[in-house]
C-alpha cells in the first residue's frame, strides 16, 4: 500500500513527458523524389528546403538539417488544424510560420517557438539513398 503513491507519482511524471504529440490528421504519405530533380536544388545545401504540394494534409516540407540529415513535417499547422492553414518557411530557414495564427515552429524538430501553437508538427519518417529521398509514414 505504501507503493501506490509513488507508482502513480512515476505514473503521471511518464504521461506528462514528451514532445506533446500532433493534432494533425493522420493520413497516408509516401512520397518519392529524386535529388537531382531541379525542383529540390535548395535540398543539397544544410538549411534548405522544399514544399511537395499533393502529399498529407496541406502538403510537406522537406528540410536539410545542418548535420546533412533531412525532416520532413506536414505543411498543416497544429494550431487549429481543422482550418488547414499552410505553414511557410521564413526567410531565415530556421523557422516556418502559420499565416492564420503567426504561430511560428523551429525546422529543427518541429516545435512550436512562438504561441498560440503548443504542439509539434506532424513529422514524417526520411530515408534516403544517394540519388532519391523517401518521405512516409
Amino acid at each position: 500500500m505504501k507503493n501506490i503513491p509513488a507508482l502513480l507519482i512515476v505514473c503521471l511524471l511518464f504521461l506528462g513527458c514528451g514532445k506533446g504529440g500532433s493534432v494533425v490528421p493522420a493520413v497516408p504519405v509516401n512520397v518519392k523524389i529524386v535529388k537531382t530533380d531541379p525542383r529540390y536544388t535548395a535540398l543539397s545545401a544544410p538549411g534548405g528546403y522544399a514544399y511537395i504540394n499533393g502529399a498529407g494534409v496541406a502538403g510537406i516540407i522537406i528540410y536539410r538539417q545542418v548535420d546533412g540529415s533531412y525532416a520532413a513535417y506536414d505543411r498543416c499547422s497544429s494550431y487549429m488544424p481543422e482550418k488547414l492553414c499552410a505553414i511557410t518557411v521564413d526567410d531565415n530557414g530556421f523557422t516556418a510560420t502559420d499565416p492564420c495564427s503567426g504561430s511560428k515552429f523551429s525546422l529543427s524538430d518541429g516545435g512550436p517557438v512562438k504561441a498560440p501553437a503548443t504542439k509539434y508538427l506532424r513529422s514524417y519518417i526520411v530515408n534516403t539513398t544517394q540519388f532519391e529521398i523517401f518521405v512516409s509514414n
